[in-house]
Order: structure tokens, then C-alpha cells, then sequence
């Protein structure tokens, strides 16, 4: 890659994983017997950035992890994954860390626990306003604080910046926020409650009726994740649907992660939208047939031998 390329940045959360595989996911107040437990580094936000990295991409992160055991573990891995990591910080208190249930079938719950990630704050933002006006595009997530996010929504705006939105986990956005945004990617969970924010007679309905909701609040772009089913992309004017890459599912829980990572790569090369959706679906089909979440996520060898197997 060219040093002369802008850089993908990435803001939001890093982790600690805690991954427990079962037969089945237990319903409250269940107790299921456990197959297996390991530690992977996670984090929605640190996904994304390995995600983009392992694909060739440079990657800056802006984030924080705890100066507990688990911190410099946790830089070491995005270091080791090709991310620049000199935007991380270090906060007085514990890494960040998610609780993972995975059943055999591949679907899994999630419970995360912030931490460190609280403390990128909006004044921790502005210390880095300078990368991201450089940067080409910049990924976010909600596992940071919201007025956070608010925040690095009002810079990209300001520098002209395109901001690609993760909204996860779902939660309600200050108004603007969405009008700031050139991308939009939810799952199908997601995007049923922000429709239900909008407009409660949208919760249950069809994509594109989802889609067309989104871009009426001035987001730019949709790209809604529909798991098996593949990606919808809309912008005004225009919309395709792409379907799946068919294969079998262990562990869906970096699917929607290596996704935006490589749709990011994928704009940030100057593919349009329908081709670069199609290299990131592709990394996320890789991603679900492997354990973890920072491990299950491919490289570009990797995904462009899927795409041309698949042709």
C-alpha cells in the first residue's frame, strides 16, 4: 500500500474476551454445561481495526485500555495485527471486557462491561481532532460514551470527513448524530430498534422500507447487515441487494466487525459500494467459520481466494 494513502481510523472500544462455547444458549435463569472457554481480544471498535489491518490497510485506533493485566496485552495484539497504536491510551481502571455464550449452532449473546473505554471522552477526541481530519474514513461503534460519539460525528462533519456508523450496541442517538453520518450499518436487531425510534409503525418491516427510514434522516448511505440473508445497500437513488456467500457457521460474533472493516478497505481502494460490499461479505462469511473474534478475521489472500471460488 502507498504511505501516501489516507489512513482508515478507527474510534471505539477495546476488549477483553471472554468466550464460553455450549450446546445452547441458556434462558434466564438457566444453567447450561460450558464446552470450552477461552480469552481473545475483542472490542467492537479494536475488531474493526485488526479487521481493516490484516486486509493490508493502514489502520490508526483511538482508544483506551485499563492499566490492568489485560492493557498492554491488549495494544500488543492490535500492534502485532499491523494497527497503529499510538493514539491508545491508558486508563486508571480495567481493560474493557465482554462476556460471550457461543452455541454449537453459531449464534451467541453478548454482555459487555466498559471500562476503560469509558474514558474516551469527548476531551480525549479533540486531542486527536488532528488524525482525524488526515484520515480517508473514520469507523465508530457505541461501546464508547455517546457524547463521545456525538462528538467525533461533529468533527468528521466539519472536516468533511466520511464517518461509518456501527450502531452497537443499540441504544438512542442525540439528534444530528445521523445526519452526520455517510455510512449506517446495522444488523437486522439494530436496525429494528432505530426504525422503532423513528417511526414505531416501521418495527418488523421489510429492509428497504428500513433503508428508505434511515436516509430520511440525512444519513447518507445504508448498508443493513441481513446475517444469511446477505446486505442491503441504499443511498438515495439507488439500491442493491447482495446476497450471502453460503457457509457453515461456528461463531458469528466478529461477522458484523470484519464486515465494516473490509467495506471500509473496500471504499477506501475506490471500489464502489456494490463491489467493496462483496469483499467485506465475503470477510465476514471467513470470520463466522472460525472461534473468536479478533482470530476469526481474515486477510486479503484469504478473501479474495473465497471471492474467486465463489465465481
Amino acid at each position: 500500500m502507498s504511505t501516501r494513502q489516507k489512513p482508515i481510523v478507527v474510534v471505539g472500544s477495546i476488549n477483553i474476551d471472554f468466550v464460553v462455547t455450549t450446546t445452547r444458549i441458556p434462558l434466564p435463569g438457566q444453567t447450561v454445561p460450558g464446552n470450552d472457554f477461552q480469552l481473545h481480544p475483542g472490542g467492537k471498535g479494536a475488531n474493526q481495526a485488526v479487521a481493516a489491518a490484516r486486509l493490508g490497510y493502514p489502520v490508526q485506533m483511538i482508544g483506551m485500555v485499563g492499566s490492568d493485566v489485560f492493557g498492554e496485552r491488549m495494544r500488543a495484539g492490535l500492534r502485532d495485527a499491523g494497527v497503529d497504536v499510538c493514539r491508545v491510551g491508558t486508563a486508571e481502571r480495567s481493560t474493557g471486557a465482554a462476556a460471550i455464550t457461543v452455541s454449537t449452532d453459531g449464534e451467541n449473546t453478548i454482555v459487555v462491561a466498559p471500562g476503560a473505554n469509558a474514558a474516551v471522552t469527548p476531551d480525549s477526541i479533540e486531542q486527536h481532532r488532528e488524525a482525524i481530519q488526515r484520515a480517508g474514513i473514520v469507523l465508530a461503534q457505541l461501546e464508547i460514551p455517546m457524547e463521545s460519539v456525538e462528538c467525533l460525528a461533529q468533527l468528521c462533519s466539519q472536516y468533511d470527513v466520511p464517518l461509518m456508523l456501527d450502531p452497537a450496541p443499540a441504544q438512542p442517538l442525540p439528534a444530528g448524530v445521523l445526519s452526520r453520518v455517510r455510512w449506517f450499518t446495522p444488523n437486522e436487531t439494530e436496525a429494528a430498534f432505530f426504525a422503532g425510534q423513528i417511526d414505531p409503525d416501521l418495527v418488523g418491516a421489510e429492509p428497504r422500507r428500513l433503508a428508505d427510514a434511515f436516509l430520511r434522516t440525512g444519513v447518507s448511505s445504508v448498508a443493513l447487515k441481513l446475517g444469511p440473508r446477505g446486505v442491503l445497500l441504499a443511498s438515495n437513488g439507488s439500491v442493491a441487494a447482495l446476497p450471502a456467500i453460503p457457509v457453515e457457521a461456528v461463531d458469528s460474533t466478529a461477522a458484523g466487525d470484519a464486515f465494516n472493516g473490509a467495506f471500509a478497505v473496500g471504499l477506501m481502494l475506490g471500489w464502489e459500494p456494490g463491489q467493496a460490499a462483496r469483499f467485506a461479505s465475503a470477510a465476514a462469511a471467513i470470520s463466522v467459520t472460525r472461534h473468536g473474534a479478533q482470530p476469526s478475521l481474515p486477510d486479503r489472500q484469504q478473501v479474495e481466494q473465497l471471492l474467486q471460488a465463489q465465481k
